[in-house]
């Protein structure tokens, strides 16, 4: 949470097993000094919904903004279905309204490199123009996508810019490969890592993508997923991570508007031609296969992930992956989570926490 949701950029959804009851906390240690570092201790985590849907829900830090949600694509303004058979999602949980920290998930869209078609070799659609409601363009590597697709649309007005680092993810490409509906169909991974100057600030960004490329069996047909941006200050990037992996692996989907959305994305198939029938049931299958491997390609996935664990909900006894990097995880009845590596700190003593005071310690679960 492609992880394309039915085409949506970001089927992120948890996977959960049983796992061991709470353990008796020890007496508390002493008092420690709070650190410098600008990740608060104690960290407050809150669950929010897509707003548009209640398609998903995640954890952000109290305090944090989330932006945007599921969106549709109107065939009219494209001139064709190819973008519209299903719902697509576009979404960032940020800091502040700067997006000094970011993590930003960005749509799946149908591209169509008509090199491959009839009418493309007789030069009737240029790159630009507008193929069955997909923008045609040759297909490009992972990393072109990101660097002349993406990042010149959300970071239109940046200075110094530096391409640090290219880590091609031939496990990731591997794992979509295997789960291909489409014979011989093409896949490229790669996250970047790059550094730039906007408004007076030094960020470092890391952006991850896989392209899909159908060829000449869906005449040129191509598209983006699990298109990713994630952003700190250079001398701060370090020290998000682990929130950030909160945050990523947080994502759970309403099985209820999963259903809903297939059962409509299939209505609407039913009243477009056939290529874009052909395409949504390519999207679905894809969508289910995802759907079985979504921890495995979270883990090989996700750009900022360094370390993780299993800790046991001690509500539900429910397991939830989540960054290591801190000594104490506390969760509600609510799923609202506070992480601490402060030795006398519980929320449930807080006057500054405005939750359901009923804190348990998740402990790790038991192996």
């Amino acid at each position: 949470m492609s992880k394309s949701l039915l085409a949506i950029a970001m089927i992120i959804a948890s996977t959960w097993s049983p796992g061991a009851p709470e353990c008796i906390q020890a007496a508390p240690e002493p008092a420690q000094k709070r650190s410098s570092s600008p990740v608060p201790d104690p960290l407050v985590l809150v669950r929010v919904k897509e707003p548009n849907e209640g398609a998903f829900s995640l954890l952000m830090p109290k305090g944090w903004i989330s932006q945007g949600g599921i969106f549709y694509v109107d065939p009219n303004t494209t001139n064709g279905y190819a973008n519209s058979v299903g719902p697509k999602g576009n979404f960032l949980v940020k800091r502040d309204q700067d997006g000094t920290v970011m993590i930003h998930w960005l749509p799946d869209f149908w591209y169509c490199d008509t090199r491959y078609s009839p009418a493309g070799q007789m030069g009737l659609f240029p790159p630009g123009s507008y193929y069955n409601g997909m923008m045609v363009a040759p297909c490009p590597t992972a990393a072109n996508f990101l660097l002349q697709f993406v990042f010149p649309q959300i970071r239109p007005d940046v200075t110094g810019f530096q391409l640090l680092a290219t880590e091609p993810l031939p496990k990731v490409a591997a794992k979509h490969r295997a789960q291909s509906a489409v014979p011989g169909a093409a896949y490229d991974a790669v996250r970047l890592t790059v550094r730039y100057t906007q408004n007076g600030v030094t960020y470092k960004e890391q952006m991850s993508c896989v392209i899909e490329n159908l060829g000449q069996a869906a005449a040129g047909m191509w598209q983006n997923k699990e298109t990713v941006c994630v952003r700190a200050p250079l001398a701060e990037f370090s020290e998000w991570e682990k929130v950030g992996a909160m945050i990523y692996i947080s994502a759970r989907f309403d099985p209820n508007w999963v259903a809903a959305a297939a059962r409509a994305t299939a209505q609407r198939t039913q009243n477009a031609q056939a290529t874009q029938r052909y395409i949504q049931d390519v999207d679905r299958q894809i969508v289910e296969n995802r759907q079985r491997t979504n921890a495995e390609i979270r883990h090989e996935d996700y750009l900022m992930l360094t370390g993780q664990e299993d800790y046991v909900n001690p509500h539900t006894g429910e397991t939830e992956i989540r960054p290591d990097g801190w000594k104490y995880h506390w969760e509600n009845s609510n799923g609202e989570v506070i992480v601490s590596n402060l030795n006398d700190y519980d929320p449930n003593h807080d006057d500054g926490v405005r939750l359901v005071k009923d804190f348990k310690r998740s402990q790790v679960r038991a192996r």
